[in-house]
This record gives structure tokens, sequence and C-alpha cells, in this order.
């Protein structure tokens, strides 16, 4: 696949998480408690999940590979998953969805650059350079803009 391409596919999957937590923002309203919405968004994720992997997949790893992955991998990035879903869903109904989408994205944003420039995670490493220093600082800048309200 070519890199616009995956460009593309990129942007679309930030409009669907920025869709699906004004969505779930409702649910959360709804049900009266944001962690009842992130539950029933996660029933409903791993149903769907099921169904592409039924589709899908066709080389299932074997007992052996699966028994050389390391326990925190099968359960932190979905316990960080429910925070950070549970965050946006408590945040959205009280700062609006372009704020907390901007504010999420510069959080996402700064921890990518210094975990990309560390290789933390595992990640393949991206230098911080001082390019990429100043795109951060006109992105904060750019969301105080965007979210502090004229007196």
């Amino acid at each position: 696949m070519n890199k616009l391409l995956i460009s593309i596919l990129a942007l679309a999957g930030g409009i669907a998480l920025a869709a699906q937590s004004g969505l779930n923002s409702q649910l959360g309203i709804s049900l009266k408690h944001p962690l009842l919405a992130s539950a029933c968004a996660f029933f409903a994720s791993s149903l769907f999940a099921i169904i592409f992997v039924a589709f899908a997949v066709k080389d299932f790893p074997s007992l052996q590979q699966i028994k050389t992955i390391p326990i925190y991998l099968w359960f932190t990035g979905g316990l960080l998953s429910v925070i950070g879903i549970a965050i946006y869903l408590y945040t959205i109904p009280k700062l609006g969805i372009s704020t907390m989408i901007s504010l999420g994205l510069c959080g996402q944003l700064i921890f990518a650059a210094i975990a990309g420039h560390f290789g933390w995670l595992n990640v393949p490493t991206e230098p911080l350079t001082l390019r990429k220093c100043i795109g951060l600082a006109a992105m904060i800048f750019g969301i105080l803009i965007i979210n502090i309200k004229p007196s």
C-alpha cells in the first residue's frame, strides 16, 4: 500500500475515533456514567473484532508462539484503552468534543514524539528534531488559540 493511501487511512481512523468519542459520550450521558458507556463500547468492539477476525485472519499463532508473548502485553493496552476512553467520555460533555479531541490529540502527539525519540514501547526510533519540536510547539499554540475563550 502506498504512503498516500496509508495516510488517508490514518486520517479516516482519526475521524472514526473522534466520531465514536462523541457517540459514546452521548451513551455515557444517557447511562449516567462514562464507565458504563466504556463497558458497552468495548463489548460492542469485541463483538465486531471477533466477526472481523473470523473473516480476515487465516493463519492463527500457535500455542508455542502465544506462550512467548509477555503477560503484560495481553492486558496493559486494554487497561490504557479503558482509561483513555473513559476519560474522553467523562470530559467531552464538560469540555465539548473539539476541546477534548484537540487536547487528547495534543497529549498523543507529545507522547508519540517522546516515545519515538527514545524508542519506548519497542517502536522504531524517530529523532526529535528541531523541525518536529517547532511543529509540536505550533500545535500546542494552535490548541491554546482554539480553546482559550475571549473574555
